[in-house]
């Protein structure tokens, strides 16, 4: 099977209320991706656009940022989803031996759009739509099953919030570098308990892009390549009552599948590096449990011993992650664009000395319903 590398990537700075258009967004991306990559247009194959009706507030979204993609006289197709998902299809068009590159491009504006209303509207509307649960209620629910199962506090949670807002002073792309104390997440207004607005990621608008290729695509570019070693993708139930919310199945399965592939056996030790999806603070030490970096339970006494911090065993998301900007349909994405820059030796003030082994996650639905895991390496 050919190998797959990401051989360009782009991303806006991440902001609220840009003034920019979707298809501006995408333009802006896709152009940084093919420059970073040291090729043009007509070096790529097929394009993969990620967009949401609902988000965008428009019927077949992905028609109107197609052009700003470079479509014209190119198979182009749509995933409705996060960007690591559109990430995991354009692979899969490589692999089928039509295409040799893939450009995959993602866009939000999340300013003009209504977070509640429209993640009220990804559950079942017969049960559950008209209670107004929406995504932040919902991962309420979550954080307190959590809590219960592992004993990690509220003030564990903080701790993460504390830590991404500070590393999000050294990305020049996230959107809200903070410096503050548990103390200051604990004071801020609550929104739904045991979550207060410091748990919570905000509302972000931005597009980003990346360049795919197998080895015979890859010479078209002067960028070296960064290997995706593994993959795994898995999807849990719908309905949250038919899931244990504590506990993340699906992301374990999805780990494993990548670890796998990958040759990983000890993911804590092997691992340089990683950036993951923590649209609210509590996920993070979920997703250190479904990732095997700690013990079901023990996902606190990891963010307390400070290993995931810049200088620890394991940095987790120097960039700032998702509580800094939450592009949706981007976030994802751009959490593989930073191990990338990371696995370059590009990341700035926020590299990771000798990074050689990264990973990057996203999730879908409610409550983490669907993970995708990569491992990259150089």
């Amino acid at each position: 099977m050919d190998r797959i590398a990401i051989i360009g990537v782009g991303q806006t700075p991440y902001e609220r209320n840009k003034e920019d258009t979707f298809d501006e967004l995408v333009f802006e991306a896709a152009t940084k991706a093919l420059a970073d990559a040291g090729g043009e247009i007509g070096d790529i194959d097929n394009i993969i656009t990620v967009s949401n009706d609902f988000w965008d507030g428009r019927t077949i979204s992905s028609m109107a940022i197609q052009d700003a993609a470079g479509c014209q006289g190119k198979d182009i197709s749509t995933v409705e989803g996060d960007g690591t998902f559109g990430i995991l299809y354009g692979m899969m068009r490589v692999l089928s031996g039509s295409y040799d590159t893939t450009l995959v491009v993602s866009h939000m504006k999340g300013s003009e759009s209504v977070m509640n209303l429209i993640t009220n509207a990804m559950f079942d509307p017969i049960y559950q739509r008209g209670l107004g649960i929406d995504a932040t209620s919902s991962a309420a629910l979550q954080a307190r099953c959590y809590m219960e199962m592992s004993g990690a506090t509220e003030e564990d949670f903080a701790r993460v919030s504390v830590k991404n807002h500070k590393n999000a002073f050294n990305n020049p792309n996230a959107q809200l570098p903070l410096d503050i104390t548990v103390d200051d997440v604990m004071k801020s207004k609550k929104l739904a308990d045991p979550l207060k607005l410091l748990d919570c990621s905000p509302v972000s608008d931005g597009g980003a892009a990346v360049i795919l290729a197998n080895e015979k695509g890859r010479k078209r570019f002067k960028k070296d390549p960064v290997w995706i070693s593994g993959v795994g993708h898995l999807s849990d139930s719908y309905t949250l009552g038919y899931r244990d919310l504590a506990r993340s199945r699906a992301l374990t399965g999805a780990a494993e599948k990548a670890y796998r592939m990958a040759g990983i056996k000890k993911p804590l030790k092997e691992i340089d590096v990683a950036e993951i999806y923590d649209a609210y603070s509590y996920m993070e030490l979920m997703w250190y449990e479904g990732l095997g970096f700690a013990p079901e339970g023990k996902g606190a006494e990891l963010i307390r011993s400070g290993d995931t911090g810049p200088g620890g065993a394991l940095p987790v998301n120097p960039s700032g992650g998702v509580l800094s900007a939450h592009p949706v349909m981007v976030a994802g994405m751009a959490r593989v664009i930073e191990a990338v820059l990371q696995l370059r030796g590009e990341a700035e003030n926020r590299q990771i000395a000798k990074a050689k082994t990264a990973l990057a996650h996203g999730i879908n639905g409610p409550c983490g319903q669907a993970h995708c895991v990569y491992i990259l390496g150089v």
